[in-house]
């Protein structure tokens, strides 16, 4: 039971990779362009038919190739949004 859990959770990650994606909108009370990033997953690759043991590395890669970008990128959006905030505050001050 606990092996079949852990196939199909990895299935569920299977060809995603996670990347940050900034957008830009105008702040109207402090009259500036500000931006946030996000987290974005996007498919890459899908399973075909594959039997028992083939399945089992082939989904081992997917799910390392996910965790890994999830990690990698959410570090970036965090550090991209504390920027952008920090940008965004000392525009605001200066314009105020």
């Amino acid at each position: 039971m606990n092996r079949l859990l852990v196939v199909c959770a990895v299935a569920l990650l299977q060809g995603c990779v996670y990347l940050p994606e900034t957008r830009t909108w105008y702040d109207d009370q402090c009259q500036i362009y500000s931006k946030h990033m996000t987290l974005r997953a996007h498919q890459v690759g899908a399973i075909g038919n594959c039997v028992n043991r083939d399945c089992v590395g082939i989904l081992a890669i997917f799910g390392a190739v996910s965790a890994v970008t999830a990690v990698v990128s959410g570090s970036i959006v965090v550090v991209g949004n504390t920027v952008y905030w920090l940008e965004q505050k000392g525009k605001c001050l200066i314009g105020a």
